[in-house]
């Protein structure tokens, strides 16, 4: 029986601009990889939002706390999402629903996805409970203004989030 057959999809790609990694973000492509072979993270180049990290430190601490989950690839990408479906040869966009606030925006995004590419899929996975409150922005929020991320993100991004913010590269929670 082939893993298709046992109930296991082949690839999933979980777009974002991941800025930063929260450990919501962290929790989902855990989930995800235990319902994928393959779990691309793409980290998004172009974004409306204003970005407080550079793409390529969105991608390294993405990699680097994702590095001990098995079948997760990180990437970024430029452009229309469906493209980086189409160069990956991958169907299923991954994306997280906090509550119901998150739905409308989400289900406009998957339909115009799938407007524009009617074989591609979206699958939407609840965020944990304990996530449920987890935003990047506020965690960038939270960091800004001097509080303790700790418990949101990994050390490492708790301390680029400091050295942002604050210039703190030593010391303090959470520090590698």
């Amino acid at each position: 029986m082939d893993e298709a057959a046992k109930g296991k999809l082949r690839r999933v790609i979980y777009p974002g601009t991941f800025d930063p990694i929260t450990n919501g973000h962290e929790d989902l492509v855990r989930r995800a990889a235990g319902l994928f072979d393959e779990v691309v993270v793409a980290v998004a180049a172009q974004t409306p939002k204003a970005t407080i990290f550079p793409l390529g430190e969105r991608l390294a601490l993405a990699q680097s706390v994702l590095a001990g989950i098995p079948g997760v690839r990180v990437r970024d990408f430029e452009g229309l999402l469906i493209n980086l479906l189409q160069d990956e040869g991958v169907s299923v966009i991954l994306r997280g629903l906090r509550a119901i606030s998150d739905f409308e925006h989400e289900f406009q995004l998957a339909s115009i996805n799938r407007r524009m590419n009617p074989e591609m899929e979206t699958l939407f996975l609840m965020t944990s409970d304990q996530h449920t409150f987890l935003s990047s922005s506020l965690v960038r929020e939270i960091s800004r203004l001097g509080g303790d991320v700790t418990a949101f993100v990994q050390p490492q991004v708790a301390t680029a989030l400091r050295r942002r913010f604050h210039g703190q590269v030593d010391g303090g929670l959470g520090a590698e």
